[in-house]
């Protein structure tokens, strides 16, 4: 298909594009904010809210006790209050909530509560829950073969840890919801939220009521990356619970600090391997003892966790290797999906390992990269059983070696570190090899809901939702292409509960496999009933291929799609159609780790140089070369996008984006003044970043295949650069001590040790 402009482009560059928070409110509107748990552990023996009750502009407080319904915003596990009630376990947890005229005021009354708590000892990291084997759900194991054996007769062995921090999302829209009373009890809510439908369910059962009684919108979100996939519901019931209690409507944003100390981000893991291989590198046996912090709620840690164990392989043939996950519990903000899932540390831990041996073997990584990649026969099934029938990964590969010139830079690398003893630079090739679809196989559903008018204008309502991937524009280019129309003919409508019940969040890079299928559904039905009203009025058989720019072909002839569209309106033909899809080959068990969670798997490497100060231990990206897999694009220029996107924030995560906790449990780098995200000057000055545009042999829509998550993985070459930079010195030489994020700290310390 053709690269076409974001449906929003003009409305973002101009400010014209609405979003929750620019909703024009009713005159009588509240704004709300939380009071919330200054300690990180501990017992809330009593509140004293008279001061905030009395505050200027306060009109109402509520607790937990004036909840109505279920005081639990956990969509998989209910261990998340709304509000907390009497046992505490984060820094910035909710205890009560404010509102006032103003959102000022209501956020200077929450100040003023006098808290009553008895304080406990609280666990902060990994080792320390590991440690008192503090976990939020059961731990899992993937085993497969005998790797303890093989490790024994494996000619060389090595052991290590890998470490890497979360991060926050830092969405530029920061989480907000407005909940608006309607008649006969019934709840309308604007919400920035990736899971419209998990918003309704949650703020159902907070008020009591059933889900026909709530309906959430959302036109489109300024980012969310996973972060406005399950804890949006937590300002939405809260909004809800007090508009229900004082009947106006409520507004409920979190300024930025309130926001990154309240809400979860990625999830920071450790892993602990062993592993066995030969004198080519190849792996033999493979043991991981996997961690991740998830705070102090299940959210959704769990599927992360069976994410990060199923992506540990990556591009790898494991035949015989034993992952234990953990899934640890801790006195911090709930940890929640980011881009990638769980994949990008489960990744990183195979790499690392990847890098390790090349380093002990004394080989470049790439050839052991290529040793161990998936092949045919019994080398291309994964730990968890599933065939990888598509492996494009070594022509892509090769590709990208050839294209990037990597030899001749590798040799030149290898000449300018030995002559400069300050600048050292680095080179790096990582592959990526990611599943698309859900591990909960009932997501992988969608619905749509498409309107023809009479004046062939089409109006467009799917369950996927907006957050600036260009979703809603792939979305509009399915339903033009089937119908024959130009883009302009379609319009899309805001996420609406009302109109496409029951959909799965806007994640897992699923959006437009699911709901471009489901659009494409309700389009060819239309354009069926259209084939079926000429053939009876005009005895005439049509084709899809007689709709196009707008016209429908009939023999001899031709007319415009509107004139056939008054006609069958004319003839009492329905012009309104849905349109379901569900994945089709998936099955995965879930306990046990078995199965085919993925309906395909996409690829992408990269190549980064980086150029390293070992006085200061500064980086800095030098060049960037892409070559990723997208099937046939559906919009080449939204793909190229966000791989851009994707990497550079991948890169953010793994060299400059450090979550720091005092030993009180209070998140330190709250605000951009402390935490340092990625910027444009942060993009190398050589970037070549291109499309593997090959057919998806799968049937998705139109062949193609997901970008949203994928490409945050080829950011690892950027890590594994710095440590190729790194191990030019010689404090590094070997294997270097780099954890992750590579911040300057973290570089100097590889350095000198």
């Amino acid at each position: 298909m053709k690269a076409s402009p974001h449906d929003s482009a003009v409305l973002h560059v101009s400010g014209e594009a609405r979003y929750t928070d620019d909703i024009p409110l009713p005159a009588d509107t509240l704004h709300a904010a939380f009071g919330v748990s200054p300690v990180a552990h501990g017992h809330l023996r009593g509140m004293d809210l008279e001061a905030v009750c009395a505050a200027a502009g306060v009109v109402a407080v509520l607790t937990a006790a004036d909840i109505p319904g279920a005081n639990n915003y956990g969509g998989v596990v209910a261990d998340d209050p709304i509000l907390a009630e009497q046992t505490l376990t984060h820094v910035g947890q909710p205890l009560f909530l404010v509102a006032a005229h103003t959102r000022t005021a209501a956020r200077r009354a929450a100040q003023q509560a006098k808290l009553d708590i008895q304080e406990f000892p609280a666990l902060l990291d990994i080792r320390s829950a590991l440690a008192a084997e503090s976990f939020v759900i059961p731990s899992k194991r993937l085993a497969r073969g005998d790797p303890e054996l093989e490790l024994e007769r494996s000619p060389q062995r090595l052991s290590g840890t890998v470490i890497m921090g979360g991060q926050d999302h830092f969405y530029l829209e920061g989480q907000v919801a407005v909940a608006l009373p309607q008649e006969d009890g019934a709840m309308l809510l604007h919400s920035s939220t990736q899971h419209p439908s998990e918003v309704q369910h949650v703020v159902a059962h907070a008020l009591g009521v059933a889900s026909h009684a709530v309906t959430v919108i959302c036109r489109r979100m300024g980012g969310g990356f996973g972060g406005k996939e399950s804890q949006p519901a937590l300002l939405a019931a809260a909004a809800a619970v007090m508009a229900r209690h004082t009947g106006r409507p409520v507004k409920l944003r979190l300024d930025r600090d309130a926001d990154m100390i309240s809400t979860g981000k990625r999830h920071d893991f450790l892993a602990d391997y062993e592993v066995g291989f030969d004198e080519d590198g190849r792996i033999r046996a493979l043991k991981v003892m996997l961690a991740s912090r998830c705070g102090h709620s299940a959210d959704l840690s769990g599927p992360v966790n069976d994410r990060a164990v199923c992506h540990l392989d990556n591009a790898y043939y494991l035949g015989h290797v034993d992952i234990v996950s953990h899934r640890c519990r801790t006195h911090t903000v709930s940890n929640t999906a980011f881009r990638g899932f769980g994949g990008p540390q489960g990744m990183m831990v195979i790499e690392h390992i990847i890098d390790d041996i090349a380093r002990s073997l004394g080989r470049d990584a790439l050839d052991v990269r290529r040793v161990n990649l998936y092949g045919v026969g019994e080398r291309n099934v994964t730990p968890y059983g599933q065939t990888v029938e598509d492996n494009i990964l070594p022509e892509l590969i090769e590709q990208l070696v050839h294209d990037s010139d990597y030899a001749s830079r590798r040799a030149e690398i290898a000449a300018w570190n030995a002559q400069q003893p300050v600048i050292k630079r680095g080179l790096a090739l990582t592959p990526v090899k990611f599943g698309i679809s859900f591990t909960k196989t009932a997501f992988n559903q969608a619905g749509a809901l498409l309107h023809v008018y009479r004046d062939g204008s089409v109006l467009l309502n799917h369950g996927g939702t907006e957050m600036g991937q260009g979703l809603h524009t792939k979305m509009v280019a399915v339903v033009a292409r089937e119908l024959g129309l130009p883009l302009t003919a379609v319009r899309i409508t805001a996420t609406d509960t009302s109109k496409v019940p029951n959909t799965s969040a806007t994640a897992a890079s699923s959006g437009s496999d699911l709901n471009g299928m489901a659009a494409q559904a309700a389009a060819r039905t239309l354009r069926e009933r259209l084939i079926g009203f000429v053939r009876e009025r005009y005895g005439i058989d049509l084709y899809a291929g007689d709709f196009a720019e707008g016209r429908v072909r009939l023999g001899d002839r031709s007319i415009l799609f509107a004139e056939l569209v008054e006609q069958a309106y004319q003839a009492r033909i329905s012009l309104s159609a849905t349109g379901f899809y569900r994945t089709p080959k998936i099955h995965w068990d879930m306990n046990r780790l078995e199965g085919r969670p993925f309906y395909y798997f996409a690829y992408g490497a990269a190549v980064v140089e980086v150029a390293v100060d070992v006085l200061t231990g500064e980086s800095r990206l030098l060049a960037v070369d892409i070559l990723h897999d997208v099937g046939s694009s559906l919009n080449p220029a939204i793909d190229l996008g966000q791989i851009e996107g994707g990497f550079l924030q991948g890169v953010g995560w793994l060299t400059s984006e450090e979550l720091c906790w005092s030993r009180d449990g209070a998140l330190r780098t709250h605000s951009p003044s402390t935490y340092k995200i990625p910027t444009a000057t942060d993009w190398p000055e050589e970037a070549r970043v291109r499309l593997f545009q090959r057919p998806n042999p799968e049937g998705t829509i139109y062949r193609s295949k997901a970008v949203g998550e994928p490409p945050l993985m080829l950011a690892i070459a950027a890590l594994h650069a710095i440590r190729d930079a790194v191990a030019a010195t010689s404090a590094g030489a070997g294997r270097p001590r780099l954890m992750a994020p590579a911040t300057p700290e973290a570089v100097l310390w590889a350095t000198s040790r």
